[in-house]
């Protein structure tokens, strides 16, 4: 075995370290930030999954990037470029993406785009290798007071205006032409939507990065989804799930010193297999018990 690969895992399970590295306050808050990162993500999850807007995901997450990249280029807050570039991505998609059998291509057109204008700004920007790699894979130890206090405030926004339009969203995501008959505004529930997707995407690519962060917003709804049907119960599991993957992911890779979105990709799959396996067994187990 490689000396650094048994290296990290002898430290994974280095309490001492661990708690030692806890004590400090920069840690803590990352910690925070990742418990609310967590709740975040599980409360929206299962509606991108409902509503098969995965893709759409990892295009805002890869356009939100292109947001960080620019105002690391301009010397501002990464964090307000990258809730910049995603909800600019959300809008887009949204809007172009209005019909299903062209929001793929879409999203294609508008991130291949964004790809480019984010390697020209990393390109351009100051000679800092470890501020433009952590915006690929995260850098959660670097959110700070000020980072934590605006994930603060976005997720309490994101959870009133998802909790106030959860209904009418989750009835046009079901059954669209049902719900435009009735009257639900569904292009415009669906830019609302994209705009929630966009500022969780944002926080998620400081947290996890921007090529791993499918693995908070859409790998623990999946997962749910393997187990229950229920949207109410969908939506708990996400949010328990998330969060174990997102805070142990964390304390796993303090002691070793790993890359936070190794040990949260890790987590969420081995969650997700579970759930496969337990949903195959329960749906074989009721259609022995079915009536003939």
């Amino acid at each position: 075995m490689n000396d650094k690969l048994a290296d990290v895992l002898t430290k994974m399970f280095d309490f001492g370290t661990t708690a030692h590295l806890l004590s400090y306050d920069f840690v803590q808050q990352a910690v925070l930030a990742a418990a609310l990162l967590g709740l975040l993500a599980g409360a929206i999850g299962p509606l991108i999954v409902s509503r098969q807007m995965s893709f759409a995901v990892h295009g805002t997450s890869e356009l939100s990037l292109t947001g960080a990249a620019a105002a690391l280029l301009a010397g501002i807050g990464v964090g307000f470029g990258a809730i910049a570039g995603s909800v600019v991505a959300a809008v887009l998609f949204g809007v172009l993406g209005s019909r299903a059998r062209e929001r793929d291509s879409v999203i294609a057109v508008v991130l291949s785009f964004g790809l480019g204008l984010s390697v020209l700004f990393l390109w351009l920007g100051p000679e800092r290798a470890g501020s433009k790699f952590s915006l690929l894979t995260g850098q959660v130890v670097s959110v700070g007071d000020s980072g934590l206090g605006l994930l603060a405030v976005c997720t309490a926004g994101v959870l009133v205006v998802l909790g106030l339009v959860y209904r009418p969203l989750l009835f046009a995501s079901t059954d669209p032409e049902v719900a435009v008959a009735r009257g639900v505004p569904v292009r415009a529930l669906a830019v609302v939507f994209a705009v929630l997707v966009g500022i969780t995407a944002a926080f998620g690519v400081q947290i996890v990065g921007a090529l791993l962060v499918l693995a908070l917003l859409i790998t623990p709804a999946a997962a749910a989804a393997q187990v229950t049907a229920n949207p109410v119960h969908a939506a708990v599991l996400s949010i328990v799930f998330a969060e174990v993957a997102a805070v142990g992911g964390i304390l796993l890779s303090l002691a070793p010193g790993v890359p936070i979105s190794t040990f949260v990709t890790t987590i969420s799959f081995t969650i997700y297999v579970i759930c496969r396996v337990i949903g195959r067994r329960t749906r074989t187990r009721g259609r022995a018990l079915a009536p003939a």
